[in-house]
């Protein structure tokens, strides 16, 4: 009797809480599902684990293959309770990355305003539109959005880290946005435009420019000059260089997924160009002091070429600030490098000192 109850008990599959399990469905009624799991009693999938993967069931039909995951090993009735959680959402998920390839709108709902953008649920998720991402119209009104319905598109999507970002203004401005790429495609990298500068963030300033395409339409278009493209000096905050409502130069530095890098700096001789023509061993000059640290006092000769004072050839006791006016004299310069060492130029001036 054991040695039959042995085989017996080894034709079948015993299974824990969590488990994930393969199955065939074998039934498909109005509130349950039956699979067939290969162990002593089939898989149900019923109540609320039924009601909240309904829109994954209406997808199946009976001789489909599918992954569950156990809830109860086994009830009275002989069954092991299942869940098609993790399957609805390997569907929902798939269904976003369609939507960021394909570019076809999916229903959000608002839900929550934030400072950056609205908090929207789509397909059950939570999902992210920024404000640059609204059109005009949303913008205007975002509160308007809370608890409606509407179509946005998938832009970005990390499923490891549960992010979700769409797009309102791909909907509602997509011809706009359609012309605008058409005509960013006729831009070449190296082109100057005028331009006028909109805003202004810490990370750079967005300058608008206007493109005449091949058809004859003019097409407003703006792009993102990096602080590091703003000017040949060293710039610490971008209002330092620019205000809003200045009309500036900008050179096309890059162009990538409908959005443009531009340059001011690229449009004006980058002053390491001549730099050998203009500075020249033994030379003084009057520079700024931009900063003093360990190395020395690094000397501002005029925008964006800036010398060094190595600290051996500072008197111990000299103290220098920031926009401090010092005489210097030069005593080498590297163009390849981009480097000039400086001497100080002393009323009363120890051995060694000029």
């Amino acid at each position: 009797m054991d040695d039959l109850l042995s085989k017996y008990s080894g034709n079948f599959k015993t299974f824990k809480k969590g488990d994930k399990v393969e199955g065939t469905i074998v039934e498909i009624a109005d509130d349950r599902v039956i699979v067939d799991i290969g162990g002593k009693s089939e898989g149900l999938v019923a109540g609320k684990a039924f009601k909240e993967a309904q829109d994954y069931i209406s997808t199946l039909k009976v001789g489909d293959r599918v992954e569950a995951s156990v809830i109860v090993p086994e009830t009275r009735d002989g069954f092991t309770i299942l869940s098609f959680r993790k399957a609805k959402f390997d569907i929902l998920w798939n269904t976003l990355i369609k939507s960021r390839d394909s570019g076809v709108p999916l229903t959000v709902e608002g839900r929550a305003v934030t400072g950056s953008g609205l908090m929207v649920e789509v397909n059950g998720l939570s999902g992210f539109i920024p404000n640059s991402q609204l059109g005009k119209d949303a913008l205007e009104d975002t509160q308007s959005l809370v608890g409606k319905k509407f179509q946005a598109v998938v832009i970005d999507v990390d499923r490891e880290a549960n992010k979700v970002i769409l797009s309102e203004k791909e909907v509602s401005e997509k011809e706009e946005l359609e012309l605008a790429r058409r005509a960013i495609e006729e831009i070449n990298e190296g082109e100057i435009f005028q331009g006028e500068v909109t805003s202004i963030y810490d990370f750079g300033c967005f300058v608008r420019i206007e493109k005449t395409t091949r058809e004859g339409e003019v097409v407003p278009l703006e792009g993102l000059v990096h602080v590091s493209e703003l000017s040949w000096d060293k710039v610490r905050r971008s209002n330092e260089v620019v205000s809003v409502g200045d009309k500036v130069n900008v050179k096309v530095i890059a162009k990538a997924r409908g959005k443009l890098a531009f340059s001011i700096k690229q449009t004006i001789e980058d002053p390491w160009e001549r730099i050998e023509e203009k500075y020249h061993k033994d030379q003084k000059v009057e520079g700024e002091v931009m900063r003093q640290n360990d190395f020395g006092v690094f000397v501002v000769l005029e925008p964006g070429v800036e010398g060094l004072v190595h600290i051996t050839k500072i008197p111990p006791s000299a103290r220098y600030e920031r926009g401090q006016k010092v005489d210097v004299y030069i005593e080498e310069v590297d163009k390849e490098n981009k480097r000039i060492s400086l001497g100080l130029v002393l009323t009363s001036k120890p051995v060694g000192y000029k």
